[in-house]
């Protein structure tokens, strides 16, 4: 029995890959959302310090080379299936660009911008917040979205351990490899997946230019 074609397949199954569209971007923002305050955290705390900064870098990057499903393996006994193991994993892979990216833009920042407010009475902290983060606001905001992108790419193996999102039709279409509508599940989950990608990819390049003043765009 042939499979039916792309667009019957959407037609009859979209109440059931709706649901799907909406847990992919749900996972993507949680995720982001905390890597974002991890890593920048991070960096804020360590970019001044290279005896530290250097191995925290090293170590997320050795994070980074783990296999994915190695890791949510790894994960899985101690939080279980499904969201939380999945947020967990890619949190982590989302940890290099982000550091990596805030380490670099506050070592950007100019030092006599700096110290010209330290000389007004702006304390450490205050300097970090008001001056230095919106000034290396758009190297950051590069490495959020190349982090993005790396958790959208990865999210897809999720479904291995019954994570949410487009992941599950991939995942089921290519183990139903011959069967019908496989493929059509299959094509339809990474796709899905790469739109999202594109259209959250569309979403930085806005608050970018909403964000970052055109003198300091890099």
């Amino acid at each position: 029995m042939p499979s039916p074609s792309l667009s019957d397949y959407l037609r009859v199954q979209w109440p059931y890959i709706r649901p799907l569209f909406w847990e992919q971007i749900q996972l993507v923002l949680l995720t982001m959302v905390i890597a974002a305050a991890v890593g920048v955290t991070i960096g804020a705390l360590v970019w001044d310090r290279p005896r530290i900064s250097g191995p925290v870098m090293a170590l997320a990057g050795a994070l980074l080379t783990i296999p994915s499903l190695a890791l949510l393996t790894l994960l899985q006994p101690a939080t279980g299936l499904g969201w939380t193991t999945t947020v967990i994993a890619l949190v982590v892979y989302a940890q290099l660009p982000i550091i990596r990216n805030t380490v670099a833009g506050l070592r950007s920042v100019d030092p006599a911008v700096t110290q010209a407010a330290a000389g007004i009475g702006m304390g450490p902290v205050r300097r970090l917040v008001r001056v230095q983060l919106p000034l290396a606001w758009p190297v950051i905001l590069a490495g959020l979205r190349v982090a993005t992108m790396l958790v959208f790419g990865i999210s897809a193996i999720a479904a291995y351990v019954s994570g949410p999102g487009l992941g599950n039709l991939v995942f089921t279409g290519l183990s139903r490899l011959g069967s019908v509508n496989a493929t059509n599940q299959a094509v339809v989950g990474a796709f899905g997946i790469a739109l999202l990608a594109l259209a959250f990819d569309a979403v930085y390049l806005v608050l970018r230019r909403v964000t970052v003043s055109r003198g300091i765009r890099v």
